[in-house]
């Protein structure tokens, strides 16, 4: 079911664009790869360590439509923005750091024996704008154009919560905080795979190599709809440092291929 769901979103995310294939609007295509910076419930808050060290890899699969050379859009509209749809991947690794780790107690090994990881697959669309025309851009090799764009994406992801002390679910294993019922789960952790939704935000520029094709610079803040993307959620109600649901930051480098023009 869940899998029938990311086809049915896929579907109506990207045939209703399609359809405009023969209208003048034309394609570019291409691949952007990079670092994944999981912000979630494991380490401590505001963290360098937690933050430097809780990264994953994720690539992203783009088809851009661009409306510059049609005739119906407004001249504005037309030179400065673009649909961008999109399909990516990344799994990230979790571990907790901080000085909850570093005390000698029992919560502490526990803490620090926890392991945990979050799979991931997105699919969604985003209306781009760019600061310089279109035009302009594609006509002036060695040029930059920089962007910003804004959208929903549906995720549907995979998350494991283990231990390098036994299996979670017992008071030798596991930091009684995730013991508690949580959210409609018997635990504070779950592993699990379900579908959510959630914002992306990027921000970047292009670099125009020749007429035919682009390096892309691409950062990506998301957002999701749900506290249980990285397989752990304590008790909210309890535990009041536990206030956001997951997010994340993706910095990647791509290529861009234009395959109307």
């Amino acid at each position: 079911m869940t899998k029938l769901k990311i086809i049915a979103f896929l579907l109506l995310t990207v045939l209703p664009f399609s359809s405009f294939s023969q209208t003048g609007i034309t394609h570019e295509i291409g691949v952007i790869a990079g670092r994944i910076e999981f912000r979630s419930d494991y380490g401590q808050r505001n963290d360098s360590k937690t933050n430097l060290n809780n990264m994953g890899f994720g690539v992203s699969f783009v088809d851009y439509m661009n409306f510059s050379y049609t005739d119906y859009v407004n001249d504005y509209l037309a030179e400065h923005f673009k649909i961008r749809n999109e399909f990516s991947y990344s799994k990230t690794n979790l571990k907790h750091y901080g000085q909850w780790i570093e005390k000698n107690t029992i919560g502490s090994k526990q803490l620090k024996a926890m392991r945990g990881s979050t799979q991931l697959i997105n699919l969604g669309f985003q209306l781009e704008y760019n600061f310089i025309n279109i035009h302009d851009f594609e006509n002036t090799v060695g040029s930059f154009e920089p962007y910003i764009s804004l959208g929903p994406q549906v995720s549907y992801y995979t998350a494991t919560a283990t231990s390098e002390l036994g299996e979670l679910g017992n008071i030798t294993t596991t930091p009684a905080k995730y013991l508690i019922p949580s959210d409609g789960h018997p635990h504070g952790y779950s592993n699990e795979s379900k579908v959510v939704f959630s914002g992306a935000l990027n921000i970047g520029t292009r670099y125009k190599l020749n007429k035919m094709s682009d390096l892309v610079f691409d950062i990506r803040a998301q957002y999701f709809s749900s506290d249980w993307v990285d397989g752990l959620n304590p008790n909210e109600d309890l535990f009041k440092e536990n206030k956001n649901n997951d997010w994340l930051t993706f910095i990647g480098l791509g290529y861009i291929f234009y395959f109307d023009h």
